[in-house]
C-alpha cells in the first residue's frame, strides 16, 4: 500500500525482485519529491508551479542528455537516470505525472466522470503503466486493467480524503453526481453530512468498487512477486471501501483508514484472489 508521501504507489517492499527495487525506489522519489512541490510547505501557487516547471526542465534535460541542476541530482535524477538509460522508461508517463500535479494548483473543481477520469488517467495511470514496463508487460489488455486498478486507488482514496480535501477548498466529487443528489458545492465544501451526501458518496464508491473489479484480473497476468503485491494493493483499496461502508458513507467530517487490525483481513482476501 501507499507509503507516507505518494498515494497508491506500491514501493519496493520485500515482494520485489531484489534487481527491480532501485528502479522502484527511483520512481518513487520521483512521483514523492514532485507530490511534495505541490503539497507541502507554505510556498504560494506560483513558486510551486515555478518549481514543478524546474522539476520538469530537469526531467526534459535527462532525456537530451544533459545532467540535472544541482538541486535535486543526487536525491531524484541520477538515480532516474539510470533507470531510464536501462528500462527506456516512456517520457510521456513521466510528464503526465507532472501535469497532474499542477493541475491540482489550478483546477478544484470537475465538471462529470470523464473530467476526473482525464485526471486520474495522468495522476495515477502512469504509475501502474512505469512498474508494468519494469517487468516487461506492455500488451493492451494489461494495461487497461492497470488503468482501472490505478483509477479505483485514486478514486477511493478521493473519497477517503474528503475530510481533508475539502478545507484546502479541492472538491474531486463531479458536479454532475453532487446535482443528481440535490448537492451544490458549497454545501460540500462546508462538510455537510446528510443523507444527500452519504447517498451521493456511496454511488460514489460504488463506481470506484467496479473499476477495482474489472481491473482485478491483473493479478493473474503478471509474474509472482508483482502479482502478490497487485493483490494487496487491490484488497487494500477494497478494505478502505468496506470501511466507508460500515461508517454509512460519512466521510465528509472523518477519514477512514487501514489499521493494523485490518491486515488479517487483506492477507486472506489476497490469498483466496
Amino acid at each position: 500500500m501507499s507509503i507516507n508521501h505518494y498515494e497508491n504507489f506500491p514501493v519496493a517492499s520485500w515482494l520485489s525482485p531484489p534487481h527491480l527495487r532501485p528502479a522502484v525506489r527511483a520512481l518513487y522519489a520521483y512521483a514523492r519529491t514532485a507530490d511534495d512541490l505541490a503539497d507541502e510547505g507554505t510556498a504560494d501557487t506560483a513558486q510551486r508551479l515555478a518549481d514543478l516547471q524546474a522539476y520538469r526542465a530537469d526531467l526534459q534535460g535527462l532525456y537530451a542528455g544533459h545532467p540535472p541542476s544541482p538541486r535535486w541530482a543526487g536525491s531524484v535524477f541520477e538515480p532516474l537516470a539510470t533507470v531510464i538509460s536501462q528500462y527506456a522508461l516512456p517520457k510521456q508517463l513521466l510528464l503526465d505525472l507532472l501535469e497532474a500535479f499542477e493541475q491540482d494548483l489550478t483546477r478544484t473543481r470537475y465538471a462529470d466522470r470523464d473530467e476526473l477520469l482525464d485526471y486520474c488517467r495522468r495522476s495515477a495511470n502512469p504509475i501502474g503503466r512505469l512498474l508494468l514496463h519494469l517487468y516487461g508487460i506492455g500488451d493492451a489488455i494489461s494495461l487497461a486493467q492497470s488503468d482501472a486498478i490505478c483509477t479505483a486507488l485514486q478514486l477511493i482514496n478521493f473519497w477517503q480524503d474528503f475530510s481533508v480535501d475539502l478545507p484546502r477548498g479541492r472538491l474531486y466529487a463531479p458536479l454532475a453526481d453532487c446535482t443528481a443528489h440535490g448537492l451544490a458545492p458549497d454545501e460540500m465544501f462546508a462538510q455537510q453530512d446528510d443523507a444527500r451526501s452519504r447517498a451521493l458518496i456511496a454511488g460514489l464508491c460504488h463506481w470506484a468498487d467496479a473499476l477495482m473489479q474489472a481491473g482485478s484480473p491483473l493479478v493473474h497476468r503478471v509474474p509472482g512477486r508483482l502479482g502478490w503485491e497487485l493483490r494487496w494493493v487491490v484488497q487494500g483499496g477494497l478494505r478502505i471501501l468496506h470501511h466507508l461502508a460500515t461508517m454509512n458513507h460519512a466521510s465528509l467530517r472523518q477519514r477512514p483508514r487501514i489499521r493494523r487490525g485490518d491486515l488479517p483481513a487483506i492477507l486472506w482476501r489476497s490469498v483466496r484472489m
